[in-house]
């Protein structure tokens, strides 16, 4: 077990730590000791959990190996890191920079950035031997954020790219829905229902085919349905774009699912102006929904369902015997709020 930190994304307050959590559970790592801090969690995990981290992760952005943590005061941090032996990560004949970030505005106005990535890297070259500092293309990075008055700092271990979501975005596809969610979100819904690659994953309003995009790319089995035959066409023209396929692709009422058993469902039902919800009500829709999809899961097994706030969807799916996990939010617009919710079947 190694102490390890991860840099968030700001986009939500609570879905990035709920993601990483949700990774390392689903693929069988065991972590200890989280705490939070804005935009950072640190906690105990297997080194080599880093790995799928990154494969899988949509709001993460670096994941490190902590070496300190103090005041972010210039005087507390010479301290600390005096008592840093950065021998055991910098080897004789490797090369280093170090990297500071800060967030939003923590940190003592003394504190430059810049200032501090230099004397840093003057005490790591009194600290060490044979090494080296290389600005442009380091054997080792170290990083540190300012966060919560504190800085942590540690060995860079990989950067989490968000480049190929932002190609994945809705408008860059060849068929657009404006009701289509975006692809960080989507995979972090995937992530939160613990699934694992070859897993089969469904669902029942496939729209655009985003959740099935993610969930491909991390390697599970998908199957799509939707009720309306050109969204079936466009999610299959999305895949094809992606050079991907699903299990299934199925024009069919979601509230009657001609399925008998999957191991996780990903979905975000139809609702507001620019989508159809069937000739029903959001609330009823979902209800319908919910209680169709129960009979496909094993107990222990999730879903993760998207709804307006306003539905009170945690009541919904207790009510119809499911046990509530977790629920976070994402505002859209002056009028909608997503809430994110997660139940296990019981």
């Amino acid at each position: 077990m190694h102490r390890l930190f991860f840099l968030l994304s700001g986009e939500n307050s609570t879905l990035p730590v709920a993601e990483v959590k949700a990774i390392l559970t689903g693929e069988g790592y065991k972590y200890s000791n989280p705490s939070e801090m804005d935009q950072v969690l640190r906690l105990e995990a297997p080194i080599e959990s880093v790995k799928i981290l990154q494969i899988r992760a949509a709001y993460t952005r670096v994941c490190a190996q902590e070496l300190l943590l103090t005041k972010a005061i210039y005087t507390d941090i010479a301290e600390t890191v005096s008592k840093v032996d950065f021998s055991t990560v910098i080897l004789p004949g490797e090369s280093f920079v170090v990297r500071i970030n800060r967030i939003k505005n923590y940190a003592d106005a003394e504190i430059n950035t810049m200032m501090l990535e230099i004397k840093l890297g003057g005490q790591i070259l009194k600290q060490t031997h044979g090494v080296t500092v290389n600005l442009k293309n380091p054997d080792k990075t170290i990083i540190g954020i300012i966060t919560n008055d504190k800085l942590i700092l540690g060995l860079k271990l990989t950067n989490i790219t968000s480049k190929t979501f932002s190609e994945r975005r809705p408008r860059k596809k060849p068929f657009f829905h404006p009701s289509a969610m975006p692809s960080k979100m989507a995979r972090c819904m995937v992530n939160l229902t613990h699934v694992k690659a070859e897993s089969i994953l469904l669902d029942p309003f496939c729209g655009t085919g985003t959740s099935l995009i993610e969930a491909t790319f991390i390697g599970c089995r998908t199957i799509g349905i939707d009720a309306q035959r050109r969204m079936i066409v466009g999610t299959k023209k999305n895949l094809e774009h992606f050079s991907i396929t699903a299990e299934g692709l199925l024009i069919a009422d979601s509230r009657k699912i001609p399925l008998y058993k999957v191991d996780a469902v990903v979905t975000d039902p139809p609702y507001g102006r620019s989508s159809s919800t069937l000739k029903s009500t959001t609330k009823h829709l979902v209800e319908e929904v919910l209680t169709g999809v129960k009979p496909l899961l094993k107990v222990g097994q999730r879903i993760c369902i998207a709804s307006p706030k306003t539905l009170n969807i945690r009541c919904l799916g207790e009510t119809l015997g499911f046990q509530h996990v977790e629920s976070h939010f994402a505002y859209v617009h002056a009028t909608l709020t997503r809430e994110i919710a997660v139940f296990e079947k019981v």
